[in-house]
């Protein structure tokens, strides 16, 4: 049985369409992102927290309908973004509170370790970075160990690597547990970092993110190769359209590109730029200027990398130099063939 069945759910507002009809099931172990508008966000965590009108459709979990009351959010633990906080409460008495809240399997100090505030127990909450304040509610979430399901609206939202890390550990203890995880996220970087599925969901509906296997890199890195083989650009400035006018950037100006729905966009000093070239294109384009198709659906400036990042075995991100200090994805396969450049 799925944990989680999302079954001909939709929404409009004002009489405008928000999202059309859409289905979605998350098996034990599932960990699935939904990269939304905040609006979207927003609607669709009411709905699954049994808040919000389905229309004709149903949320169920563990066969358990939305509106079912206790029996339904006995099986469902949400963390939610402005949640209010005990804020003169310390971080150990907080614990304290959940554990006995939620009758909880796990102890105050197994929580004090999992989420790394073991030297912050005795400090009272408001006193804390935010991101450090993050980690509580983590903790106050994970205490909730009788539920099936996670759910994580921007759980990744202006924290630091350290919580970032915290935060991808704890979703692999929820597989280990037979849970399943959904993430809601307005960031792409974050919701292909953190999840095994992930869904965009706008007034087009859901539909499927691609992420590249193994083989899929391999398969694409010989096309590209190739390609390379067969062309040559004369002219290197890349084109985009900006306000009825044509702006050619030099190549080193771009941080990374990004592709989108099939739109390729030029991330520059902070701003997004839209071209009409291809990943592919670009690759060849760019290749001898430094820059690395460091994922299916992104290329980096490699001039403008700060840090490797190694979340686990298989999860890694480039950290950047820009105005935005960007984190982008970097595949398994990828990862390798950047080692290899870097001589490591």
């Amino acid at each position: 049985m799925s944990l989680l069945k999302i079954e001909n759910i939709e929404k409009r507002t004002d009489g405008a369409l928000l999202f059309p009809s859409f289905s979605l099931t998350l098996d034990k172990k599932g960990v699935t992102a939904i990269y939304s508008s905040l609006n979207v966000r927003k609607v669709l965590l009411q709905m699954l927290m049994g808040n919000d009108s389905l229309g004709n459709g149903q949320i169920t979990i563990q066969g358990i309908h939305a509106f079912a009351g206790e029996k339904f959010n006995r099986r469902i633990a949400v963390f939610l973004l402005d949640e209010g906080v005990y804020e003169r409460l310390t971080v150990k008495a907080y614990f304290k509170f959940f554990q006995s809240i939620y009758e909880s399997s796990y102890s105050v100090k197994e929580m004090l370790q999992l989420t790394q505030l073991v030297t912050k127990q005795n400090i009272a909450i408001k006193n804390l970075t935010e991101s450090e304040r993050r980690r509580v509610h983590f903790g106050r979430v994970l205490f909730h160990d009788k539920a099936a399901v996670y759910i994580f609206e921007e759980p990744e939202l202006n924290i630091d690597i350290e919580t970032k890390r915290i935060f991808i550990h704890i979703v692999a203890r929820l597989q280990e547990k037979d849970k399943g995880v959904v993430i809601l996220t307005g960031n792409m970087e974050s919701a292909i970092t953190s999840a095994v599925n992930v869904y965009r969901l706008d007034e087009n509906g859901l539909q499927k993110i691609e992420t590249s296997t193994d083989i899929e890199e391999e398969k694409k890195e010989e096309v590209v190769e190739s390609e390379k083989k067969d062309h040559t650009f004369q002219f290197h400035k890349v084109p985009t359209k900006v306000n009825d006018k044509i702006v050619l950037f030099d190549p080193l100006e771009i941080d990374y590109i990004e592709s989108v729905d099939g739109q390729t966009l030029l991330h520059i000093k902070g701003e997004t730029f839209p071209t009409n070239f291809t990943l592919n294109e670009l690759e060849n384009r760019l290749t001898h200027f430094g820059f690395f198709r460091c994922h299916r659906s992104y290329i980096v400036n490699l001039q403008k990398v700060r840090e490797v990042i190694t979340w686990t075995r298989n999860s890694f991100s480039l950290r950047l130099e820009d105005v935005s200090k960007s984190e982008i994805p970097l595949s398994k396969t990828k990862m390798g063939q950047l080692k290899g450049m870097l001589g490591l």
